[in-house]
């Protein structure tokens, strides 16, 4: 199973002349997105997809990158899922702050994905399963998508669809 990653930030981010330009900013500016961070909500959405295909459960999984392109991941799981999605949250604040110890020689993020399983509310359909994924970069506007999904375990059989954009959200760096 592969997904491009132009797949998953076309859902929020549509390609122009000049690159990467944010459909819909609050502030109506353009928002530039990185190669870098294109690769990384891609690889860790592409690895949730997998996950679930194999019939794992995905915790709540935080990467972080600096501008040197040091990546570190973690996982949030001993809780309920909101409790997990704000420690994840506080996790990267404190990367940035410095308030953590950064590991394996990670300088301050400048870039950052987040994913995690839940539900979409598709009015007449109920609630659908989803990966939910929330990206950043330094500087720029926060945005979220989701990607609906079916066949937990199913292998080869398992099903997704396009991501779709979710809306913006608040920057954690």
């Amino acid at each position: 199973m592969y997904l491009t990653c132009r797949g998953i930030i076309s859902a929020v981010i549509s390609l122009n002349d000049r690159g990467f330009v944010a459909q819909h900013s609050q502030n109506n500016q353009p928002v530039e997105v990185s190669e870098e961070l294109d690769a990384l909500s891609c690889e860790l959405l592409g690895s949730a997809l997998d996950a679930l295909a194999a019939g794992v459960e995905v915790p709540v999984i935080v990467s972080v990158e600096d501008a040197a392109g040091t990546r570190v991941t973690n996982s949030f799981s001993e809780d309920g899922i909101e409790t997990c999605i704000n420690e994840a949250h506080s996790y990267i604040a404190s990367l940035v702050a410095g308030k953590t110890g950064r590991p394996d020689n990670l300088g301050v993020p400048v870039r950052y994905a987040i994913v995690y399983e839940g539900a979409v509310d598709l009015e007449n359909n109920g609630y659908e399963d989803a990966l939910i994924l929330e990206f950043a970069e330094k500087d720029q506007q926060a945005f979220s998508a989701y990607v609906l999904w079916q066949g937990f375990g199913a292998g080869e059989a398992f099903q997704w669809c396009d991501p779709e954009p979710a809306g913006e959200v608040d920057s954690l760096l």
